[in-house]
């Protein structure tokens, strides 16, 4: 006979029309306060520097937009392993899809179609070389975003929300950003390291088009097959 004790689970109490209007007219009020609070702080930004209010009011929206869609790169790769789901690595290819016809647009306008004038060099969207070091860097990011529990981004919204894990994380976050940059100078003088020759996809692949039918082919790919696996994972396959 076994002497385990039942586990008994309470239910939270359902709150009343009048609670539930008390704690709208309460989140309403914060929302206020807090929305002029950041217009202060913008004012103050701009005083000191042009773009300032701009600088505020942006990182104000990317945050909010974060925290509320939970958006994170690591958990767009991290998710379709531990949990099939695929909704943030769809929101992802999405989102590279955009950057990527803004980025497409704007070097389109500069270079123009031939790419007669073209300069990598000068090329918007800080066009680097690849090489080794990205793929050791690469590495190494992905195992500390996954031990943190998050990309930079998903670690300074959790940061915003309290949790110390992700205070910690940043530490350590600054702390190899700083020892990455000292190590890139002495990367640069090896040639096994560092190439030092940028990769632009029209240029490498000789035109605006090739480059747009394989970038967007690839991503196009990565939808489907993200599309695909979340729902064989959930059953609907």
């Amino acid at each position: 006979m076994s002497n385990a004790i039942p586990v008994t689970r309470t239910r939270r109490k359902a709150q009343t029309p009048e609670e539930r209007r008390r704690s709208k007219i309460i989140q309403i009020s914060l929302g206020v306060v807090v929305s002029i609070v950041v217009l202060f702080f913008a004012y103050l930004a701009q005083q000191t520097n042009p773009a300032g209010a701009f600088i505020i009011l942006v990182g104000t929206g990317f945050g909010y937009t974060l925290q509320r869609s939970r958006f994170c790169f690591t958990s767009s790769l991290r998710d379709p392993l531990l949990t099939g789901t695929t909704d943030l690595t769809k929101a992802v290819v999405i989102a590279l899809t955009l950057a990527s016809l803004v980025f497409m647009a704007l070097n389109m306008q500069k270079f123009g179609m031939d790419l007669k004038q073209l300069e990598v060099e000068k090329a918007l969207g800080n066009v680097l070389p690849i090489g080794l070091h990205t793929a050791i860097g690469g590495f190494l990011f992905g195992i500390g975003a996954v031990i943190a529990g998050g990309c930079a981004s998903g670690t300074l919204m959790r940061m915003g929300e309290g949790y110390a894990q992700n205070w910690l994380a940043f530490v350590f976050f600054v702390f190899g950003s700083m020892l990455g940059t000292a190590l890139l100078n002495l990367m640069k003088t090896s040639p096994i390291f560092w190439t030092g020759t940028a990769v632009f996809l029209p240029e490498v692949l000789g035109g605006w088009i090739p480059a747009v039918i394989v970038q967007f082919g690839a991503l196009f790919g990565l939808y489907v097959a993200a599309d695909y696996w979340g729902k064989k994972k959930a059953g609907a396959l």
